[in-house]
């Protein structure tokens, strides 16, 4: 029956025969938790019902995407290439999370065109181990990465320098023992230096005048359930509770004496850190620096830098594109509450130092006995041996004797990120050059005509400067959002001829935009 009740258990499994796939736990309760179905009974006894249930799988967007994707994006799509069976700690397996990045691909799509399968759709081998694979456009390393998990060796290129560290530190071999002592030793320093500051009693404080406010005003998961219901005018409603709180925090500001804004607003790292934080970036990066192990402290590095990205003032719902500075409580959206920003980076620097050593861990045991490496430069005119030769001789005189076989790589698409920009904080505190100018179709010159001409020839000329080093009969496939159609005209200026295409839907999106999306994957060979 429809109106029968069912525990979370049986709620996972009824849900899991319906959609003949995997829906955990994790996701009914997520489910409860949000307000997408009401939640029946209290702890130990929580129980939603099969009607519920069936309205959200069954009418919803979730269910029935795969028609509608297709209705809207054509019929030529390839579900088989969304990879929509891969829980997302499967999509961000190990080194994938290492750190936050705007547009990287899943290593998902990276296997499935480098690995020895054939399928409906792939028909063909294209690599095989021991191959040398090319990169132009490395971002965070999922190619890299993979091509280590699958015997294959690889050479990445990225413009920006902090994206290489990203690249490299993921791919680095590690001393675990060295760096665990190097990070608990920051982390109790950093206790330390918190311990002589105001700051963890007003943030006690403040957490508990936000619990009894929130449990008041918007307790969980009623008040979220209400709201998608249209019981409660979410906007009106939460805009009178947030000047309510904000008289509570006012009191807590004065009574501890904290300072909220910095000094001077000069750079990324004045804006968007509030004082304390900043006190505490500036602390720990000095002990950072002071790692004898290059491998560790810049691990140590990383980690700091995926901390200080979770502790901009900022609103949670804003985290992938920043809008203003945010210095006091406000009413978040995403998790149907008051939150408050982040007065200390210690919480987090804990968790990502050890969430960054567990997947370290994990890759370590996948590697293969293979080279990779990251390079910093320009690919439209990067001399990449020369470029090697100083940083992997071993890779270097393999690709002389082999050459590389082929790319795969996802060059950026026009005019939707600054890649710089994106990680304007690690560039701030690591001091590496930025290149914002070199960079191919940067949100910032848009996507009129003469960017759209721009981004044809500098894809052009990065792949007529990595054929130098490949083999006569290459494969390259490039993932790209091809609206404008420009990649028949960059194959064209490349020389080389379109022999394939794959179109795959992208599911899982950083940005709130979640309107169907597709990609092509396109394969080029020479032009015969």
């Amino acid at each position: 029956m429809a109106g029968e009740l069912l525990n979370v258990k049986q709620a996972s499994n009824f849900v899991s025969n319906y959609l003949n796939r995997k829906v955990t736990t994790s996701n009914i309760s997520y489910l409860i938790q949000y307000g997408r179905v009401e939640k029946i009974g209290e702890n130990g006894n929580v129980q939603v019902s099969k009607k519920d249930l069936l309205g959200y799988y069954g009418n919803s967007y979730h269910f029935n995407r795969k028609q509608e994707w297709k209705n809207k994006l054509g019929g030529d799509l390839n579900w088989a290439l969304s990879f929509d069976q891969y829980r997302e700690a499967e999509t961000t397996k190990h080194v994938h999370r290492l750190h936050p990045y705007k547009g990287k691909f899943i290593p998902q799509l990276v296997e499935y065109f480098l690995d020895n399968h054939t399928d409906n759709f792939k028909k063909e081998v294209y690599f095989n181990k021991e191959d040398i694979i090319l990169d132009p456009f490395c971002g965070s390393g999922t190619t890299l990465v993979q091509c280590s998990e699958l015997g294959m060796h690889a050479i990445g290129i990225d413009v920006s320098a902090f994206n290489s560290f990203i690249s490299n530190v993921k791919l680095a071999q590690c001393d675990f023992e060295n760096l665990g002592i190097e990070i608990n030793q920051i982390t109790q320093l950093l206790s330390e230096f918190i311990k002589n500051s105001n700051i963890t009693k007003f943030e006690s404080e403040l957490a508990r005048e936000l619990y009894i406010f929130n449990n008041n005003f918007f307790p969980s998961p009623e008040y979220r359930y209400k709201v998608r219901q249209g019981k409660i005018k979410e906007w009106l409603y939460s805009k009178e509770k947030e000047k309510l709180f904000l008289n509570i925090y006012q009191k807590l500001i004065n009574k501890y004496n904290i300072k909220l804004k910095q000094d001077k607003s000069e750079n990324f790292l004045d804006k968007w850190y509030l004082q304390n934080v900043r006190e505490e970036i500036n602390f720990v990066f000095n002990l950072v620096k002071k790692i004898k192990n290059v491998r560790s402290k810049m691990i140590a590095g990383i980690i700091l830098s995926r901390t200080i990205r979770s502790c901009r003032a900022t609103t949670h719902a804003d985290l992938a594109t920043l809008k203003e500075p945010i210095i006091a409580p406000y009413y978040c959206s995403k998790h149907g509450k008051t939150c408050k920003p982040l007065f200390s980076i210690l919480t987090w620097w804990k968790r990502y130092g050890s969430d960054t050593i567990n997947r370290l861990i994990q890759f370590s045991k996948l590697k293969t006995n293979t080279q990779q490496i990251c390079l910093t430069g320009d690919s439209k005119n990067i001399d990449i041996l020369k470029k090697l030769e100083k940083h992997n001789r071993p890779l270097t005189d393999l690709v002389k004797q082999k050459k590389i076989r082929g790319i795969f790589s996802s060059p950026p698409y026009i005019g939707l990120i600054d890649y710089h920009e994106q990680h304007a904080y690690a560039y701030d505190l690591f001091g590496f050059k930025r290149n914002d100018e070199a960079e191919i179709g940067p949100l910032f010159r848009g996507q009129g005509k003469e960017a759209r001409e721009s981004y044809v020839k500098g894809i052009a000329d990065v792949l007529n400067n990595c054929k130098k080093y490949m083999a006569d009969d290459y494969d390259v496939f490039l993932v790209a959002n091809d609206k404008y159609g420009l990649y028949p005209t960059i194959a064209k200026n490349a020389n080389m001829q379109i022999t394939n295409q794959f179109r795959r839907p992208v599911l899982n999106r950083t940005e709130k935009d979640k309107s169907p999306y597709s990609e092509i994957i396109f394969h080029l060979k020479p032009k015969t």
